[in-house]
């Protein structure tokens, strides 16, 4: 990764700070030493993160105000790649005036070396509306619950709940091929949040990759038996 001497950003606004507070307090949820990956340029930057129960990548931008500089650096596009620990990037950011300062950079997991593409991404159609999304996580939830509370109790165990969960949360969304873990894990972050039904949600591919974007963040996934879903969540959330 690029090695940086910028030591703090600044967004666009109070909103975008409070938002992105918010994505990575759901990502600590899953994980208390949850880290995120920033990639910061052209006036934007990019948070990508890993909630563990869904072997996703969730992935939320927000807007810079200007350079984006600390005390003492000077003026001019930021230019940033850097691992960090969620947890402390969290406690850095003021919402009061979308001020973040940068943590120490960590080494990062596997994972922060193997993101999306940034471009090459193509349409993917046959996408439900939002409203349609959430129907589908809520079904495959109330599924899971049934399958779960009709097992007996000799059999009720982290094994069969794991079994259960690949087969339900392995199958994918129509006929677009997204798996339907990648949109519980929309949910689950906060990107499915209400919104209208006619809002821009649409579903992306790029080679092994697809992305679920939706106006507050996006889900991305690796394809074609790549990501594998050995760390399926059993618990619906």
């Amino acid at each position: 990764m690029r090695a940086t001497t910028v030591r703090a950003l600044r967004l666009a606004d109070t909103a975008e700070a409070a938002d992105l507070a918010a994505f990575l307090g759901r990502l600590i949820r899953y994980d208390r030493a949850a880290a995120v990956r920033l990639q910061a340029g052209g006036g934007a930057v990019a948070v990508f993160g890993r909630p563990p129960a869904f072997e996703v990548l969730a992935i939320r931008t927000a807007r810079l105000r200007d350079a984006g500089a600390a005390e003492g650096q000077v003026e001019g596009p930021v230019e940033l790649d850097v691992t960090v620990s969620a947890g402390e990037l969290l406690e850095a950011i003021d919402e009061l005036t979308g001020g973040i300062g940068l943590p120490a950079a960590v080494t990062g997991p596997p994972w922060t070396g193997v993101l999306p593409p940034r471009g090459g991404w193509q349409r993917v159609p046959g996408l439900p509306g939002p409203a349609g999304l959430r129907q589908a996580v809520a079904a495959a939830v109330t599924e899971f619950r049934t399958r779960d509370e009709a097992l007996p109790a000799a059999h009720r165990d982290r094994a069969e709940r794991d079994r259960i969960g690949r087969d339900i949360w392995s199958r994918t969304v129509g006929g677009t091929g997204l798996p339907l873990r990648a949109v519980h894990a929309a949910q689950s972050v906060g990107f499915l949040r209400p919104m209208p039904e006619d809002a821009p949600v649409a579903l992306l591919k790029a080679g092994a990759w697809m992305r679920l974007r939706t106006p507050y963040g996006s889900i991305a996934v690796r394809t074609g038996g790549t990501g594998g879903i050995g760390g399926l969540s059993v618990t619906p959330t």
